[in-house]
Order: structure tokens, then C-alpha cells, then sequence
């Protein structure tokens, strides 16, 4: 894997528009690696980290990461705030990291619990099911850290995790005459959080599923359809074209046989006199 440090702020970046929690929580992610490789001490983590969460432009945080490199970087280079276009389809990881968790646990007893739609996800959530059933379902959700650790327990139960395919997510786990699916597991598109998926079954089993949203299974239908539809508009006119040239090539034909019936007569006409004379 390759490193991929940020890049210089460009000039048209704007130092006084407002800073987003996932703009601030990207400085605060340089600044905690700066003193893991010891370019900072405690104090002088502590002193920028509270200007950082103070910070409420772009240019109030670009200064405090401007002697430091970007995480595992050995060049200086200062965080970039500057917004990329994103492709269609993909997923806008700032947006959806950050702010308070909506849930850090859930339980089944004889019975079963959901987390869907659009929920924040805290940095630890707990699930239990016993002689029950829980889904869980991250493909909407947000996160409240980067980093984030869900525990999965069953006794005689499942519980059910999907993911999007987009997800950095790592399953391990350990069952006793039941399972732990760890297939799921696999990195991410960049900027995503990193969940760790930690299952214990007993007579269970915990489940991770890639899937995509239904939102997103309908744009690549509609994607498909188009795509069908140009192609079959292509055949269509290729076919339409195939069949003029068809008929230019009749009316030619026919066009060269009067001509020489025209000739023809013509002669006969010319021996016609002849003999008269």
C-alpha cells in the first residue's frame, strides 16, 4: 500500500468559509499521528487539539497542521480543505462522519431489535441477541468516529450485519457449534471509517453482508436500462441504415436497367429507319 499524503492547499481555496466536524476531525487525525511519531509532546498536542475543535473556518485550522507532514508522510505538507468533485455514485465519507451516536448497544431476548436507515453508529456498539434475532445495517448510517467497534454476542441466536460494498470493514470472531461470517471483510473507497466487526457465537451465529443501498441498486438499473436503450437505439439505426442503403442500391439498379431498355429502343428505333431508307 501506498501512502497518500495530503495536498497543498490551492490558491482558490477560501480561508473564511466554515469548517465542517469531518474537516475538523481530518486535522485532529494528523495531530494524534504527529505525537504517535513523537513530532509533538502531550502539551503541545493538547494546546493544538483544543484550537482545532475552537476552529470554526478553514482558516483557522490550516495553521495548525502547517509544520507538521500528513499521516505517515515524511514530507511537510499542511491538510487540504479544498472540496473535489466527487463521481457519481460514490460515497461522501466527510458528510457522514462525526457528531453523537443514536445508539451504542441493542438487545434480544426471545425476540429481535433493528438499526436501519439513517442512524449514528457510535464508536463502540454492543449487540446481544439470546434465542433472538438483530439486524444491523451500516449502509445509511453514520458514524461517530473514523474508527469505529461493533461487538456481536449470540447464545441461540443471529444477528445480521450489512455493509456497503465501499465499507473498510474487518470481521473476526469465534463461534462454538455456530459461526462467525467473515467473508465481508476488505478495505474500503478512501475516507472511509474503519469498523472492526468482533463476533462470539454460541449455538448462533453473526453474519456481515456487502450490499448496496436500494437507492443505489436503483441508479444502476436505471444505468442499465439506459445503456440498453442506447444500444438498442444504435442497433436501430444502424439496421434503418442498412436498409437505405438497401434501397439506394435498388432504385440504382432500376435506374441502370431503364437507362439500358432506353438505349435499346433507341437502336432498334436507329435500324428501323435504316431499313426504310
Amino acid at each position: 500500500m501506498t501512502d497518500e499524503r495530503p495536498e497543498r492547499p490551492e490558491p482558490n481555496a477560501q480561508p473564511e468559509l466554515r469548517a465542517s466536524d469531518a474537516d475538523r476531525d481530518r486535522v485532529a487525525e494528523v495531530l494524534r499521528d504527529a505525537l504517535a511519531e513523537g513530532r509533538l509532546d502531550m502539551e503541545e498536542f493538547d494546546e493544538r487539539l483544543e484550537a482545532v475543535y475552537k476552529a470554526r473556518t478553514y482558516g483557522e485550522l490550516a495553521p495548525i497542521t502547517r509544520d507538521l507532514p500528513g499521516a505517515g508522510a515524511a514530507a511537510a505538507t499542511p491538510v487540504s480543505f479544498v472540496k473535489e468533485p466527487r463521481p457519481e455514485g460514490a460515497v461522501d465519507w466527510p458528510a457522514r462522519i462525526g457528531g453523537e451516536a443514536s445508539s451504542t448497544w441493542a438487545a434480544a431476548l426471545f425476540g429481535g431489535f433493528g438499526r436501519k436507515g439513517r442512524w449514528t453508529v457510535g464508536e463502540k456498539f454492543t449487540a446481544f441477541a439470546m434465542f433472538g434475532g438483530g439486524d444491523i445495517d451500516l449502509r445509511e448510517a453514520r458514524f461517530a468516529s473514523r474508527d469505529v467497534v461493533i461487538n456481536c454476542f449470540t447464545i441461540m441466536g443471529g444477528i445480521q450485519i450489512k455493509v456497503p460494498p465501499e465499507l473498510d470493514v474487518t470481521v473476526k470472531g469465534f463461534g462454538f457449534m455456530g459461526g462467525v461470517d467473515d467473508r465481508a471483510s476488505g478495505g474500503g473507497t478512501p475516507g472511509s471509517p474503519r469498523v472492526v466487526i468482533r463476533g462470539f457465537a454460541l449455538m448462533g451465529g453473526v453474519g456481515v453482508d456487502r450490499k448496496v443501498t436500494r437507492e443505489e441498486r436503483l441508479r444502476l438499473k436505471e444505468e442499465r436500462w439506459q445503456d440498453k436503450l442506447e444500444r438498442r437505439t444504435t442497433h436501430r439505426e444502424a439496421l434503418e441504415g442498412h436498409r437505405d442503403r438497401h434501397a439506394d442500391r435498388h432504385e440504382l439498379r432500376h435506374a441502370r436497367h431503364e437507362e439500358r431498355r432506353e438505349r435499346q429502343w433507341e437502336r432498334a428505333e436507329e435500324r428501323r429507319e435504316r431499313r426504310e431508307r
